[in-house]
């Protein structure tokens, strides 16, 4: 398994490497943003120019050259990292990580400069706050700046895993953090508003006997939605033209629940953060799932998520980034095949990049990637249509007709995440169905497709893009014994007319086939949970080993 994985990493990174040379987006317009971290002096300032105005605004400029020549067009300037300002405020104390110590004035203002440097370059700049977190270790209030508010009120606060948090419940909270961002547009010619994955505290614990979809969750949720909303209303208000976005974790819910994942953390259960209600109310003017996964993930694929997050678009007008983790080296290395991917969805329109050290630091080349792709004048490659007309070759026909035990399957089977009963067998570790009930399970989706029968060659003809013909009996389950004898059937089955090879087992006179053959062959998607025990064949990506 591990040769496996070696195997399929190393040809992504071929891959991403030849798609330099083809994919480029025309489209100057679009989103190339690079989140620039402060908290822990992470990207800037720099440990080193601590108490340094002089040489702070020589390495914000130095980086703001080194962006501009690689393609970015927007920076994402993390201004409020724990309750404190990179920025001059009478609402939060100046933050540590200018001088060491929380309160102190560095000497300049940060948030001026980076503004007036950013639009010199022509580039667009937007603050980035976390709205409730005071610490990320330690609950000594005393510990604060003077003038902190968590200083002031302390019984605004949520102590949780060592850590302060403001209150998101707490009406004067609300209040607070938009009248912090209200002063920041006011007085600041930034471009955009933005938060991040920070809410609830991450596992927050509820109240015995309530459930992350009971009535204190959805509270939560409902208190995170109104601060969402009326911060939208209070940068409008300000400034029309500064757009307001956040950047939730990529994964809303798993596949029980809702999306085309199996295992994450999930934003709407971990952080009571119901993104969805935001893009769908237009509380937010765009979303950038954080979408740090490769592209075989076994849990999250890249193209599952990112394909899921386009479909959520249509029919709003909140514009659609993906986050792309380049701090972890298997993001990195395929970042051009990340971008080719996003280039084959409407309702995409750029990516924003984390982090600003590893980007500058070219991490697994991912800087020579984006430069290059960014600078091309290469023409878009057509991607529309590109499903699966029966081009690939499936697996070699059964030759062994020596009888075999077929065990009822015991997974639960989700089609694009909606619980399905099925009636299939495992045979030698793979499921098989039968191929009418596929065809009816997947009806009404693009990878619909009708089966005919050919009487005198005793084959099957699959049909992609027909609607499929009901004949009744279609997702009936029997109720007869659960092990059953199986014998190889000499059925042949086509696709489009053209002949392809399927693994076709016969039970009680019933044709079963081996799922993974039929998805290679209609190009969809199925993904398996050891943990949840459940099947996922979702029609809205590709098929993927």
């Amino acid at each position: 398994m591990k040769k496996l994985i070696s195997i399929l990493l190393a040809m992504s990174m071929i891959f991403s490497m030849a798609m330099t040379t083809i994919f480029a987006s025309d489209n100057t317009q679009d989103m190339r943003a690079v989140w620039i971290s402060s908290v822990y002096n992470i990207d800037f300032p720099s440990v080193n120019n601590k108490g340094n105005a002089a040489a702070q605004k020589a390495e914000f400029s130095e980086k703001l050259d080194k962006y501009k020549a690689a393609g970015i067009n927007t920076v994402i300037v993390q201004v409020r990292p724990m309750g404190d300002a990179l920025y001059s405020s009478n609402l939060n104390p100046w933050s540590a990580v200018l001088t060491g110590k929380q309160g102190k004035n560095p000497g300049y203002d940060p948030l001026e400069y980076m503004v007036q440097e950013a639009h010199k370059r022509g580039m667009k700049i937007q603050a980035w706050l976390n709205p409730y977190r005071i610490t990320t270790s330690g609950t000594d209030v005393s510990a604060l700046a003077d003038g902190n508010i968590a200083k002031e009120h302390p019984e605004w606060l949520l102590k949780y895993n060592g850590a302060l948090t403001l209150n998101p419940a707490i009406e004067e909270v609300k209040q607070f953090i938009c009248d912090t961002v209200a002063e920041i547009v006011e007085n600041y010619d930034v471009d955009g508003i933005h938060f991040d994955d920070y809410f609830y505290p991450a596992g927050y614990p509820l109240k015995n006997g309530e459930t992350n979809d009971g009535s204190e969750a959805n509270q939560r949720r409902t208190d995170v939605n109104d601060l969402i909303k009326r911060v939208h209303s209070t940068v409008k208000s300000c400034n029309s033209s500064v757009v307001f976005g956040v950047s939730p974790m990529g994964i809303y819910k798993d596949v029980t629940t809702d999306s085309y994942t199996i295992k994450g953390s999930q934003s709407y259960y971990t952080v009571f953060a119901d993104s969805l209600a935001w893009v769908n109310n237009g509380w937010v003017d765009y979303i950038v799932p954080q979408v740090y996964w490769e592209t075989t993930h076994s849990t999250a694929a890249y193209e599952n998520v990112v394909n899921w997050w386009n479909s959520q678009m249509n029919g709003t007008n909140v514009k659609l980034y993906i986050g792309e983790g380049i701090y972890k080296d298997a993001i990195a290395s395929e970042i051009g095949t990340h971008l080719s991917i996003c280039d084959k969805y409407s309702n995409i329109s750029g990516n924003f990049y984390y982090n600003s050290s590893n980007l500058l630091a070219n991490r697994k080349e991912c800087l020579d990637t984006l430069t290059k792709i960014y600078s091309s004048a290469a023409s878009v490659p057509d991607n529309t249509d590109a499903t699966n007309e029966n081009s690939s070759t499936v697996t070699p026909p059964l030759v062994n007709n020596k009888p075999v035990e077929a065990v009822s399957t015991k997974s639960t089977v989700f089609i694009d995440g909606v619980k399905t009963d099925f009636e299939a067998y495992n045979i030698e570790g793979y499921n098989y169905f039968k191929l009418r009930d596929i065809a009816y399970a997947v009806s009404g989706t693009d990878k619909k497709f009708d089966t005919i029968w050919n009487e005198d060659s005793q084959s099957i003809n699959m049909v992609t893009k027909k609607p499929y013909s009901v004949v009744g009996g279609e997702l009936v389950a029997s109720s007869s014994a659960k092990t059953k004898t199986a014998i190889t059937s000499e059925v042949l089955l086509q696709v489009n007319g053209v002949r392809t090879y399927c693994d076709v087992y016969n039970i009680d006179g019933y044709n079963y086939f081996k799922l993974r053959d039929v998805a290679k062959a209609i190009n969809f998607g199925v993904v398996w949970s050891e943990e949840l025990n459940s099947i996922g064949i979702i029609t809205l990506v590709g098929y993927n080993e």
